[in-house]
This record gives C-alpha cells, structure tokens and sequence, in this order.
C-alpha cells in the first residue's frame, strides 16, 4: 500500500509538467491528457518493481508522447525509445542518455511548458470562468466535481464549461490559427495579471490540504510548483513589482509548512504554531523580494497581502504582531481589491485593537455576502461570546458547524462551544479566517 502511494504521489506530482508538455507536443488538451493517461497505466505496471524513475516528469513525458504517436499510427515520425520497464529503473546508468533524449525532443524546455500552458489557458477570448476551470483541470488536475464544487456549479455545466474551452482552442489549432500558441511579449504582458492569478490558484489548491500526509505529498507539490512558477515569471518581468509580492506570498505562506499540523495530524491555526519550525530560508526569500518590491512605489493586492504575511513572520509571537500596521495594510487591500473576506481579516485585526464591539460592528453588514462562509459564523460565534452574548454566539456557531468543510473545522468550532458552556469564551481574535 505504501509502494503505491508513493507511485501515486510521483505522478500526481509530475502531471502539471508531463501533461503541458505533451499538449505542446499534440497540441490537443484531450489528446494530451489521453497520452499523459496511458503513460500512468504503464508506470502502474512498470514501477512496482523498479520504482519510480529519478525525474517521473521525464518518463512520463516518453511514454506519454510515444504512445500519443503510436495511437494517431504516426509510427515513422517516433525515434525509436528504450523498453519501459528499463528506463523506469532509476539506477540504471543509460539515464543519463534518455534524459537527453527528452531534451531532444523538447527543445524549449519541458519545464517551462506549465507556464506557457498557463497563458494559453489565460487567452482573453476564453471567458474567465473557462480560464480559471481550465487550468485547474489541466494544470492541477483537479476533478471536474472538485473544480464544480469550487465554482458553486454542477458538474455537468462545469463539464460543459470546460469542454468549450478545449473545443475552442483545438478549432484554432485545426485552422491553423496562431491565437492559442504561446504568446509573444506583447500577449504575455496583457495576460500578466490572469497568469498571476491562476498560478496563486495552484498555490492555494495545494495549501488548502486538510493534513500533512497531503500536505506534504502531491497537494505540496502543487504549492512548490507555483512557487517555481513564480520565480519564473520574474525572469520574464524582473521589474513588476506584482510578481515580486505574489512570489513573496507564496513563500512565506508556505513557510510555515512544518508548524501548520500538530503531532496527530490536526490543522494548527496561526496563533498557536511553532514559529522556529517555519522554513526562515525561504522566509529570508520572501522578505527580501518585498523590500526589492516596495522600492516600486505601486503597490497592489499581491503585494499588500505580502507585506501582512512578513509581519507575520517578523513577529517573534501571535501576542507581538503589530496589528496597528496590519489593519492599515487590510484597509489599503480593502481599496485596491474590496471584498468581504478583506473585511473580516481587517475586523479581526481591529479588534486586537479596538476591541470585540467594534469588530462586530464592522462584520455585521457582511453577513448577507457571507452567509455561506465558514468563517464568517465562526468569528461572528467567538466576537458574540467575547461580548457575553451567549445564546447569539451559540447559535453563529451552530451555522459555522453545518458549513464546516473538514471535519477539523467542526472540531474547532465544537471546541468553541464547549469553552462557551464552560463560561470561558475563546478569543475572538483567534477566530482569525485560515491558518
């Protein structure tokens, strides 16, 4: 059972790369996910007994496009690969010798082909609700349920949403149109701010894990493929100031990958995680692209967000957070990008400082735009308990169970409960939205 989920997490990994390198191959999204789909049967029979190879991406790639070939019967443009169950040994001395092989046969560089398939997928004539599906499908394999469930839709029409878009783009590829190959300079820069967003998309896919088996596992592999991503589009735009703090944002969110679970396994808020088990290199990282970034003068949402999660990390505990600058940063993202979720952040900020009533004050209007939100109830549930309003707060909690999405968030919110009956209410500062 270990044996095949550690081959399960190799592929799950390596299917963001393998799968964008073999579109660009066929230039078809079905036709490359069915390659990417019987290379993985063939891994399934060949890895149990040599194990996954030391670059899965890679093999993957081979086999996907080999087979790809040999179904479309294009048996004469196909060099000739070696057997599968060799070149899945990872031991084998001739790697070295296929891995250039793959090098062959990519020469733009396989690794890059995620991000060049990101802005396809961001192509302004797709609607933006195909765009953002899309990329979730393809790049981070998420099910069409899951990406459905995302979006508030059924499957059908997230099906239907998502076949569209690759109906589109395989009619411009047949017409011999050019509008969905991977754009020039000029496209890249138009497409900047969707490409942004997807790839902060990916990140959250992965950080959204609801335990460290996963967390640590192909859900992780999603938060450092992003973070590659990131670092990749500054090479394209080294002075935009965006890509610096999105970058940023990944990195010091991932950080703190080490203290985001207990010992067995349940979500630890931010409030109670072990600061020295957050990744400081990657800290360092992060810190250094915000100073680099605000030297810009234009800052914007990524950046924002970034700045709040470096006080985060400057700070030596939850008790020595400066929540004066905090509140000011959400009040700056509350103009650049308005959202209710801002506005619950910037409440839970407000009331280290101002207190419970005046944070109440401040979320009570949101509760039409909010009335689904998990958080929403739980901070409302922890302000009403801190306020002596206990009938009020038991009942914000009582919705905040039935919106629960993992059994850890029910568990959080009964723990509430259980403090609200024993007279000791929680801290509603503590009912921060998020770990």
């Amino acid at each position: 059972m270990n044996e095949l989920f550690s081959i399960d997490q190799a592929i799950a990994a390596a299917r963001p790369r393998a799968v964008a390198a073999l579109l660009r191959y066929f230039r078809d999204l079905d036709a490359a996910e069915e390659a990417f789909q019987e290379a993985c049967l063939r891994a399934l029979r060949t890895w149990p007994q040599n194990g996954p190879p030391r670059d899965a991406a890679a093999w993957l790639i081979m086999v996907g496009r080999n087979a790809g070939i040999d179904g479309a019967r294009r048996q004469g443009r196909t060099q000739a690969l070696p057997d599968e169950a060799h070149i899945s040994d990872p031991n084998d001395d001739s790697w070295d010798a296929e891995e250039a092989l793959v090098e062959r046969l990519d020469g733009e560089h396989y690794r890059d082909d995620i991000l060049r398939l990101l802005f396809i997928c961001c192509h302004p004539e797709l609607p933006a609700i195909q765009q953002v599906a899309l990329a979730l499908r393809v790049v981070s394999g998420l099910s069409v349920r899951q990406i459905a469930r995302a979006f508030v839709v059924s499957e059908a029409a997230m099906e239907q949403r998502i076949t569209r878009a690759k109906a589109k783009i395989a009619e411009a590829n047949r017409r011999g149109e050019t509008r969905f190959e991977a754009p020039g300079a000029v496209e890249r820069a138009e497409r900047l701010a969707a490409v942004a967003a997807m790839v902060y998309l990916v990140f959250n896919e992965g950080y959204s894990a609801p335990d460290p088996l996963e967390a640590e596992g192909p859900r992780g592999a999603l938060c450092d493929e992003a973070v590659r991503l990131g670092r990749l589009l500054l090479r394209l735009f080294p002075a935009e100031p965006e890509i610096m703090g999105l970058t940023a944002l990944m990195l010091l969110q991932h950080a703190r990958l080490k203290g985001r679970f207990d010992p067995d396994g349940q979500v630890v808020l931010l409030e109670r995680q072990d600061r020295s088990a957050w990744n400081r290199p990657m800290i360092a990282e992060g810190l250094a692209l915000i100073d680099k970034a605000v030297r810009h003068r234009r800052p914007g949402p990524y950046l924002v967000q970034a700045a709040i999660a470096a006080l985060h990390a400057r700070a030596p505990s939850w008790d020595d957070t400066d929540w004066t600058e905090i509140e000011a940063l959400y009040a700056t993202l509350e103009a650049l990008a308005p959202s209710p979720v801002v506005t619950l952040n910037r409440a839970a900020a407000a009331m280290r400082i101002r207190g419970p009533a005046e944070a109440l004050a401040m979320i009570e209007p949101l509760g039409g735009r909010l009335a689904g939100y998990f958080n929403f109830h739980g901070m409302r549930g922890a302000l009403l308990s801190e306020l002596g309003r206990k009938a009020e707060a038991r009942e914000a909690f009582d919705r905040a169970i039935a919106l629960a999405a993992t059994p850890a968030e029910a568990a959080y919110i009964r723990e509430r409960l259980d403090a609200l009956a024993e007279g000791a209410p929680r801290r509603a500062s503590q009912m921060r939205p998020g770990p």
